[in-house]
């Protein structure tokens, strides 16, 4: 890996000029009453008559209105307008340092509300007063990312779909129509365009260091987002609109992501001896990862996220680009070119088609817990939540910082210089490092489907501390006939299971008896906790793997109705508030138990043992592969078929019975042939 001594700057020279020099080339002081009354209201007009346009420019009388008036076939001239706008910056920046924090609150707090977080924006004019360079930063990832929610909450306001990304949301024309176009143009010089200041980018994907974000960039944002309220509240007032925010995303089932211990002083100060020593850090970015930790150890568990994401990516940038060869990657690519971030580290392939090397050199588990807190669509998703303002900073759990930090100080530790670690801090950083080492997929579908199998195993394991009647009592009411066909197909499932154990791998145990709950409880569980490759899994085993799980879902929907409708019978058996239909249909229920909780483990049982061998689907030919997906869809459909018979709704209990007469024979078929070519391959 390449020294990250050498590395003084990720911002290519045009883009480093735009943002560190460009804006400050025109000396001019610009009196601050003329942009902003003494009551704290924007004169839009003294902004937007310094941007600049490249077939032409706007009119300097032209009017500010919440309607669009947009420039038609003119674009942007991100260079002359960023040059012109410094001196605005200035004088917005040294009218914040001006003023204390309760005249500012006074003047301005009222037009944060429209963001749902308006104590944010008073927090980062606190950040302004001192112009810490990594605060700063910190203070724009926050801001960016909370502007952007509040714009899609005004997008849908019109009832419009939303877009997703920030700059989709400035070239909105509905957005254009709240605000104007002009305005639209002012922000996108900021943050929604690469070529201008591209703000929100440069920083939420690690580009940029501390002392390269000028403080005056983030006080205009802050002063932009006044405004933006002002503007908003003329719209709504006309309109009679009310302003409706979106629910945050929540994390529910934390301990799904429990993969490393809770880190305690002692690692956190081994963490920061590592980051002098790491190779994986940039120097120039030393005092982001010096915040992050802070940040951890005072509890601010949004701040120590939103700082780390953008090191680990910076990072693994440098990683990537040493491996594979292209250190010119290592900088933010220009407006016409795309910048090089996770989501293409993370590929399989290079975009000249290439095998990437980066994933070699991580080794699975660690490429397994970037997908898992990035990627995966069931998983956190943490860097897309949180820069795209999804996320309640003030309760953000602290499961998750934890997590991703001790999963960077283990990159730190991988990376630095063996001579240069002392002994007691390779005892200290040990229990994470094994943890990482052995680190599996939580998210990927494939362990979400493990996971739906136990799930769905552990509720039929409940049948058997329902409440019921005695048996006596079910075999002398006259009328249950299935009582001998239950049986019947119970030896049927026998003798399936019997077939199925020839197909389970070497060394596993075995459940030949359907009926034995406890049995096939460890079966499933060996099977689930045998590793099966998810790295970049292919097209054909995602689309098994898709089926695979409905038809778990479906089978615990039966379990759960089962369940339920077993307590609330025999309830009103005992109260005696059942009609006489009611009390004979309760005891059809339970004859068809008897069978429905083995068939249910068989299908659970068969699914498994397909997903162990999943990646082998790849080795069909077309036509088995159809054939194989229909079968696999031929059993969703008696899932389907048994969820909606044992409804409370419907009550079908002895139809189940000619039902799972047809599905075990399709069973057994699939199970016969398969057996056919394992003794024909042996």
């Amino acid at each position: 890996m390449a020294s990250s001594d050498s590395v003084t700057t990720c911002l290519s020279p045009a883009v480093h000029y735009v943002i560190c020099e460009l804006g400050f080339e025109k000396k001019d002081i610009y009196d601050i009453n003329n942009i902003v009354s003494e009551n704290g209201q924007v004169c839009w007009q003294a902004i937007t008559e310094h941007v600049c346009y490249l077939e032409s420019e706007p009119s300097g009388s032209l009017a500010l209105t919440t309607s669009c008036f947009s420039i038609q076939d003119q674009s942007v001239d991100y260079i002359k307008s960023i040059r012109a706008l410094g001196p605005v910056c200035e004088s917005v920046n040294l009218h914040f340092k001006s003023l204390t924090k309760e005249k500012f609150a006074v003047q301005y707090a009222l037009w944060f509300h429209w963001t749902n977080y308006a104590e944010l924006f008073l927090e980062v004019f606190d950040v302004l007063q001192y112009a810490q360079s990594t605060e700063v930063a910190l203070g724009l990832m926050k801001l960016t990312s909370c502007l952007e929610r509040a714009l899609g909450d005004v997008h849908l306001l019109i009832g419009k779909d939303c877009p997703f990304l920030l700059r989709d949301l400035l070239a909105s024309e509905q957005l254009a129509v709240v605000f104007g176009q002009v305005v639209m143009d002012v922000l996108r010089i900021f943050v929604g365009s690469p070529c201008g200041l591209n703000l929100r980018n440069v920083l939420w994907h690690g580009f940029a260091s501390p002392q390269e974000i000028p403080a005056k960039y983030c006080a205009m944002l802050l002063f932009l987002t006044a405004g933006l309220g002002q503007l908003l509240q003329t719209y709504l007032l006309q309109t009679k609109y009310v302003l409706v925010h979106r629910p945050y995303v929540t994390f529910i089932r934390l301990e799904d992501l429990d993969a490393f211990p809770d880190l305690n002083h002692e690692t956190l100060s081994v963490a920061e001896e590592l980051l002098q020593v790491s190779n994986f850090v940039l120097r120039t970015m030393l005092p982001f990862w010096m915040a992050a930790l802070t940040a951890f150890k005072q509890s601010r568990y949004a701040d120590c996220v939103i700082l780390l994401l953008p090191q680990l990516e910076a990072g693994l940038r440098l990683l990537f680009t040493t491996t594979n060869k292209c250190p010119n990657r290592l900088l933010t690519a220009e407006s016409s070119a795309f910048y090089t971030t996770f989501d293409e580290m993370l590929t399989k392939y290079l975009d000249n088609e290439e095998i990437n090397q980066l994933p070699s050199v991580l080794e699975e588990p660690a490429m397994e817990f970037l997908w898992d807190f990035l990627n995966h669509q069931e998983g956190p998703r943490i860097r897309d939540h949180l820069s795209h303002g999804e996320i309640n900073l003030k309760a953000f759990p602290r499961e998750i910082a934890n997590q991703l930090m001790a999963f960077a100080i283990t990159l730190l530790r991988r990376f630095s210089n063996e001579d240069m670690v002392a002994f007691k801090e390779h005892l200290i950083i040990k229990p994470l490092m094994n943890c990482a080492s052995c680190y599996r997929s939580r998210f990927h579908p494939i362990s979400r489907l493990k996971k739906q199998v136990l799930e769905c195993m552990k509720s039929i394991c409940l049948w058997h501390e329902l409440p019921s009647v005695s048996e006596e009592h079910i075999q002398t009411v006259e009328g249950l006939e299935g009582n001998t066909e239950a049986s019947t197909l119970v030896l049927k499932m026998a003798e399936i299971h019997s077939q199925l154990q020839q197909y389970l791998p070497c060394n596993c145990c075995s459940a030949d008896d359907p009926m034995n709950t406890v049995a096939t409880e460890r079966l499933l569980l060996e099977l689930c906790d045998r590793h099966i490759c998810t790295l970049y899994s292919p097209r054909p085993v995602l689309e098994v793997v898709v089926v695979l799980r409905k038809i778990s879902t479906q089978c615990h929907q039966v379990s759960e109705q089962v369940i339920a409708s077993i307590k609330s019978r025999y309830q009103q058996w005992t109260e005696k508030t059942l009609r006489s239909r009611q009390r004979h249909n309760y005891l059809r229920m339970l004859n068809s138990i008897k069978f429905l909780s083995p068939v249910l483990q068989l299908i659970l049982v068969l699914i498994t043992l397909e997903l162990v061998n999943v990646h082998l689907v790849c080795k069909k030919n077309p036509s088995d592969y159809h054939q194989y997906l229909k079968f696999l869809k031929s059993v969703l459909q008696y899932t389907e078929n048994l969820v909606t018979y044992t409804s409370p709704e419907k009550n079908k209990w002895d139809e189940t019975i000619q039902l799972t007469n047809k599905a075990l024979l399709k069973i057994r078929k699939f199970s016969d042939r398969k057996l056919t070519l394992l003794q024909s391959a042996t």
